[in-house]
């Protein structure tokens, strides 16, 4: 049976944001990525009112992995050391347009690295790949205070994706994010509520709505799929409605949530198939189900998943 046409029409729409800057632009990406621009819900109305194609951000790590399993180490083995050679490996081999680079390594409890070693991380990273950056803190709001800023302006200039900012930690990282000529990722847990407030919060400082990306915690497949889709599909609904404070386009980690599934990354049951298909079976299946939400951008960590989320990208985001 064929699918109905969505006919109904909407008011509003999803804010069109380009990340990166090429020389023309002060910059020193060799490309951009361009998102947002829908005026429609997933499969609804004409193609271009699907605005622009969701794009995969692959994850790089700014230290190596501590708790990774060997099926998804495995790719990228020979180059866990170096984050520079990790991105390029992703672009180059793995065909990534847009790396994001987290920075687990400045946690606390997972290393407790300097502000040094993060501005030297993203330095080589941007000298390894041309392609735009999302720099991504570790989540510890006092340590993300310290650092992040100074990632800020080692990656002056660039347009990078940066954050995540919260509704309790958003005035040093929003105030640096202007200065330096970023965007914003703001970070709600699974409320659309609190999404609008943080929004609202950030504009109040005089950022621009037009430079934010939201952040929702993603569920991933089994672990609270259902609620996360409802909170992202409402979200967009929100933005085709006119609601000008949550008319960004969003990003999902569905990388780090669907590597936390136990049955992704257990290895001694037989009986759930080979281990090395469970994991990007699970980054798939999530991202799949997100992106029929509306979501913008999706964060994988595993090159089988990034291939097959594409080709999904490419057969449903066709001009």
């Amino acid at each position: 049976m064929p699918v109905p046409e969505i006919s109904e029409r909407f008011s509003g729409s999803v804010n069109r944001i380009t990340l990166g800057a090429t020389k023309e632009n002060g910059g020193t990406r060799t490309s951009t990525v361009t998102i947002g621009g829908a005026s429609n819900v997933v499969y609804g109305g004409s193609s271009a009112d699907a605005g622009e194609k969701p794009v995969i951000a692959m994850d790089v790590l700014d230290s190596k992995p501590e708790d990774w399993p060997d099926v998804l180490l495995e790719p990228y083995k020979d180059v866990l050391d170096s984050p520079g050679d990790w991105a390029k490996k992703c672009v180059e081999e793995f065909g990534a347009e847009l790396i994001c680079v987290k920075f687990e390594g400045i946690h606390p409890d997972k290393g407790d690295k300097d502000a040094a070693h993060a501005i030297k991380v993203t330095e080589e990273v941007l000298k390894a790949v041309g392609v735009p950056l999302v720099l991504w803190g570790c989540g510890n709001d006092e340590k993300d205070n310290q650092v992040m800023p100074k990632v800020s302006g080692a990656a002056k200039g660039e347009k990078c994706l940066t954050g995540a900012v919260t509704e309790d930690n958003y005035k040093s990282l929003t105030a640096i994010a202007l200065a330096d000529g970023h965007y914003l990722i703001t970070q709600a847990p699974l409320d659309i509520n609190i999404a609008k407030q943080i929004n609202i919060l950030a504009s109040d400082m005089g950022f621009p709505l037009e430079r934010i990306v939201t952040f929702q915690s993603t569920g991933a497949l089994g672990y609270g799929i259902e609620y996360a889709y409802s909170i992202q599909e409402r979200q967009r609904i929100a933005a085709l409605t006119g609601d000008k404070m949550m008319a960004m386009p969003v990003i999902c980690d569905v990388g780090y949530e669907s590597w936390r599934a136990k049955e992704a990354k257990v290895t001694d049951a037989p009986d759930w198939g080979p281990a090395e298909d469970r994991g990007p079976a699970w980054e798939i299946a999530t991202a799949v189900c997100l992106l029929q939400a509306g979501v913008d951008i999706i964060r994988i960590r595993h090159p089988r998943a990034a291939t097959a989320v594409n080709n999904f990208i490419n057969q449903v985001w066709q001009k």
